[in-house]
């Protein structure tokens, strides 16, 4: 049972499946061979015995003489005229009467003048002498086509016989006479039996060795891929910074070892992502519920009158208002960057949109003491999401808004490029470092102002977050630049035709 399991086990491998195609297409292929040859050998074969039956049938009619013998009562006789003292002329003379037959229009064999018995060969006659009927039928069918007739019989010991027959004329005769010449061909025959007998033999030899052939190179090629395997194997959830070396040939396992180290590091970003998740959100949500415990638990052990208990409760609702907030945009934020949250574009004119947005933040921007304006061309058509592009526009508006001083001033700015839509808002505020500039699109990132912590009305720190996403969603690239002291700078760049990327470029410049 344990070997049937392993061969079953083996039978499953990669290597013995690219064996066994090698294998098999190697069968085919050497079988295909085989039989060509053999068909070519066969019909070379079968050429070389026409021509020399078709070399013998013009020699016989030089010398086969067919007239009246006055020996036979002026009957009908067939005569061999040669010159006997000629050795070449004796040789072929007797090699064709070797397997021949001379018979008149009615199929009966004439008989020789000379030696006055029937003119047909032993060893013709061996093969079963011809019926009357059918030397007629081979006369009519040679006068016909005007072609011979070709005819393969066997000699009683076994002997192939390849038989040429045909007509000649008489000179004082009109009606034709039959005549049928042969050659026997056993060494060509057992030529084409011994090549079938050397492939019958070499073809499963040359399948066994190129079978063990096929599996060591099998084995040899497979080497690399068993390598990533292992290589594979070491990768965890601890060490993904874990890269398998490439073998610098080019080629397709190449190309696989890229793909998986590739495929590692968009793991790896996405465990440190999941990581840093579960880090901001334990330490954003730790706040608000330490405080909400904190002034429960005040007025649970100190609180003494009515408004005291109120004021508790008030302060609470406000930290579990913020919480909701935070939960409600962090699950946002998660459908969005997980694929949940889908696109919905549409053709429609950006310039609208940022107007009707600058009307609507007009009321908090003359309450802070800012000057909101915009620059807009006639119209400025684009392909992209209203909803997204909506909330993109008013989180910048809110964080420029928030940091700009009074009296300052939040400018946005629309052009229409061949490329590209461009969105600027600009503001005079209070600037962002430098150093924090790679970071401000990262969850929960709040830059502190003046050198102390930020504050609960600096906002969850999602904002920009979501404007990023955004403008990955819709295949753009956002820019920011800022100054101290002077102001900040956010430029975005969408497609025309909106189609999506998966690139986002977040370029920050002092």
């Amino acid at each position: 049972m344990s070997r049937r399991r392993d061969f079953a086990r083996m039978s499953r491998g990669l290597r013995f499946r690219l064996t066994t195609s090698y294998a098999v297409l190697f069968t085919l292929l050497l079988t295909l061979v085989a039989l060509l040859f053999q068909r070519f050998l066969a019909t070379t074969l079968d050429k070389q015995l026409t021509e020399e039956l078709n070399q013998e049938w013009a020699a016989m009619k030089g010398y086969l003489r067919i007239d009246r013998c006055a020996d036979l009562n002026h009957e009908f006789a067939s005569g061999w005229y040669y010159d006997t003292a000629d050795p070449d002329e004796t040789t072929i003379v007797l090699d064709i009467r070797k397997i021949s037959v001379v018979a008149d229009q009615t199929g009966q064999v004439i008989r020789n003048c000379e030696t006055r018995e029937p003119d047909v060969s032993t060893t013709y006659d061996d093969l079963g002498t011809d019926k009357p009927a059918e030397i007629q039928k081979y006369i009519r069918q040679a006068e016909t086509t005007g072609k011979p007739v070709w005819l393969d019989r066997r000699t009683s010991s076994g002997e192939p016989v390849r038989i040429r027959a045909g007509i000649v004329w008489a000179e004082s005769h009109a009606a034709p006479f039959f005549v049928a010449i042969g050659i026997i061909y056993t060494d060509k025959e057992t030529v084409l039996h011994r090549y079938n007998w050397i492939f019958a033999g070499v073809i499963p030899g040359a399948l066994i060795l190129g079978s063990l052939l096929g599996y060591f190179m099998a084995g040899r090629a497979l080497t690399p891929v068993r390598a990533v395997a292992q290589a594979a194997q070491r990768i965890t959830g601890s060490n993904l910074s874990l890269r398998i070396p490439t073998r610098e040939a080019g080629d397709e396992l190449d190309y696989l070892i890229l793909t998986f180290n590739r495929m590692i590091e968009r793991l790896e970003a996405s465990f440190q992502q999941m990581r840093q998740f579960s880090t901001d959100v334990s330490h954003e949500l730790r706040t608000p519920i330490t405080a909400i415990r904190g002034q429960l638990e005040v007025a649970l052990f100190t609180a003494q009158t009515t408004e005291q208990y109120r004021e508790a409760m008030f302060n609470a609702l406000q930290d579990i208002d913020r919480l909701s907030q935070m939960v409600r945009a962090l699950l946002l934020l998660s459908q969005a960057e997980s694929g949940q949250l889908v696109l919905q574009k549409a053709r429609l004119d950006l310039c609208e949109v940022v107007d009707d947005l600058v009307e609507q933040f007009q009321i908090p921007a003359e309450a802070a003491g800012v000057k909101l304006t915009a620059d807009l061309p006639p119209e400025c058509p684009a392909e992209v999401d209203r909803v997204q592009i909506e909330r993109m526009i008013t989180n910048l508006f809110s964080n420029a808004l928030k940091f700009t001083p009074e009296g300052g001033e939040v400018r946005a700015t629309v052009r229409a490029l061949p490329e590209f839509v461009e969105i600027v808002v600009e503001d005079t505020g209070r600037g962002i470092p430098t150093e924090h500039l790679p970071h401000i699109f990262d969850r929960f990132y709040r830059v502190a102002g003046n050198g102390t912590a930020p504050g609960p009305e600096q906002g969850l720190g999602l904002g920009l977050s979501f404007v990023a996403w955004i403008v990955k969603a819709h295949g753009g690239k956002i820019e920011v630049e800022s100054t101290l002291g002077k102001g900040t700078r956010f430029v975005i760049r969408l497609p025309n035709e909106g189609v999506g990327s998966d690139t986002l470029e977040l370029v920050g410049q002092a």
